[in-house]
């Protein structure tokens, strides 16, 4: 079969969505981006005698390859041109597809400053009681909205600090402020209380056709080790999970304490997940 790459644009993207809702469970943030496409334009996919076999997604500085199993790829040439006029700042995706790619970037000339690897992570029935029960007596959970962005703010910036920024890279208090104002905006959010102080929070960061994606997860260092990540995730999962969808995430393999809270709440491993940083 000849394959080769072409862009998909406004038309008839049946063949794409299909290719997405296969391989959901492993790339909620490739499907977040794709229905909530902000560049239509931006969107390839690999084809051959008119089967569309895997896809490229770019939205908002993050590369997407879905592969969907393919080895042998025709290197995709336009992205010398695309990279030269559009900022690029990750390479995501299940990692055996980043992987492919990271090699073809490699040889283009382009330089990989960081990469992360993550275990996938699913939640498809009711979270554990025990976990649901977790935490200290006189722990307070309460939906966090607008009014909340100045108390939610020291929270949103240790854990970018601590989870998302690159090793070495600036952290930017406006770009921050703005990230957690698009999460108040569009985003579920959970937060922590003890003493009537803020001590934690979770929110969703990605739907998808059937699936909640959660992150930015954050405790303050003192109040660790008290059960409260557990309770948090545990109730944000019963919430999503009353409405209807299942929950993906992924945690750093480096961070078996985090993987233990998810396992403790239910979550099952069922994939890897690779993020690359470019500079």
């Amino acid at each position: 079969m000849n394959l080769k790459w072409q862009k998909t644009g406004g038309g008839d993207l049946s063949a794409a969505e299909a290719l997405l809702k296969k391989l959901e469970p492993l790339c909620v943030n490739a499907c977040s981006r794709f229905i909530h496409r902000e560049d239509p334009d931006q969107l390839w996919a690999l084809s051959g005698d008119g089967t569309l076999s895997a896809l490229l997604i770019h939205s908002r500085r993050s590369l997407f390859p879905l592969l969907n199993g393919n080895k042998n790829l025709p290197v995709p040439r336009f992205l010398n041109g695309f990279w030269g006029r559009v900022s690029i700042h990750t390479l995501q995706g299940i990692r055996e597809d980043v992987e492919l790619f990271e090699a073809i970037l490699d040889r283009m000339g382009f330089h990989l400053s960081e990469k992360i690897d993550y275990d996938l992570m699913s939640l498809d029935e009711d979270p554990r009681r025990e976990a649901l029960a977790a935490g200290p007596e006189g722990l307070v959970l309460r939906r966090a909205g607008t009014q909340d962005r100045e108390a939610l703010f020291p929270l949103q910036a240790a854990y970018e600090q601590e989870e998302v920024l690159p090793q070495d890279a600036p952290f930017n208090p406006a770009a921050c402020r703005l990230s957690l104002e698009c999460i108040v905006k569009r985003e579920q959010i959970l937060a922590a209380e003890l003493n009537r102080r803020l001590v934690g929070k979770i929110n969703t960061n990605a739907e998808s056709f059937t699936r909640f994606q959660i992150g930015g997860v954050y405790v303050l260092p003192e109040y660790r080790n008290r059960g409260i990540a557990t309770r948090m995730a545990a109730s944000l999962s019963n919430r999503l999970l009353a409405q209807g969808k299942s929950i993906s995430l992924f945690v750093k393999k480096q961070n078996p304490a985090a993987r233990a809270v998810y396992e403790k709440i239910g979550f099952k491993i069922i994939g890897n997940y690779r993020i690359c940083y470019y500079s």
